[in-house]
């Protein structure tokens, strides 16, 4: 059965913000596809945090890395997390159009297992991410922020781009 994209929303950041959020996400589609093309004030990581009404601020997140630059490869665990943090080496750069990440919220709406996160990034300049995140939680998700860092010391600059899209079952 063929599965097609469907744009949900698009934010364009008008001026530099930490967090960037979408909320009241339909559960009609099977997965969730975000596409961020961003760059930060700093370099940066993605942080994530998802849940059903609000964001889950708790240790209930964990992330695997598949991680390289060009000159090593390697493989990072890391869990009880307040936050899901899937680009290792794909950092957000500070020049708009350096970079790409791919985030695919699998199975979102269904309310009988744990969430998992598939992720590909990779920025010219400093490397290349597979990695996959678990948030363990059995609640749909209808909100997800993403953010320049979850201290909050790093902001995603103005022009950044970050679309939502739904997979829909043909």
């Amino acid at each position: 059965m063929p599965k097609t994209y469907e744009p949900i929303a698009t934010t364009t950041v008008g001026s530099a913000t930490n967090t960037v959020s979408f909320s009241s996400i339909s559960g009609s589609y099977t997965d969730l596809i975000a596409v961020v093309s961003a760059a930060a004030s700093a370099l940066s990581e993605i942080d994530i945090r998802m849940g059903n009404g609000s964001v889950d601020t708790g240790s209930n997140y964990s992330q695997t890395w598949l991680t390289g630059n060009g000159t090593s490869a390697a493989s990072v665990r890391d869990s009880n997390r307040n936050r899901m943090r899937l680009n290792y080496n794909s950092l957000i750069s500070t020049t708009l159009g350096n970079d790409v990440h791919i985030f695919q919220f699998m199975n979102y709406a269904n309310t009988t297992t744990n969430k998992t996160v598939l992720y590909r990034g990779n920025t010219a300049a400093y490397g290349t991410d597979a990695s996959v995140g678990l948030w363990r939680s059995t609640s749909a998700i209808n909100v997800i922020t993403f953010y320049a860092n979850v201290d909050g010391t790093k902001t995603f600059s103005t022009g950044s781009i970050f679309t939502l899209y739904g997979i829909k079952a043909a």
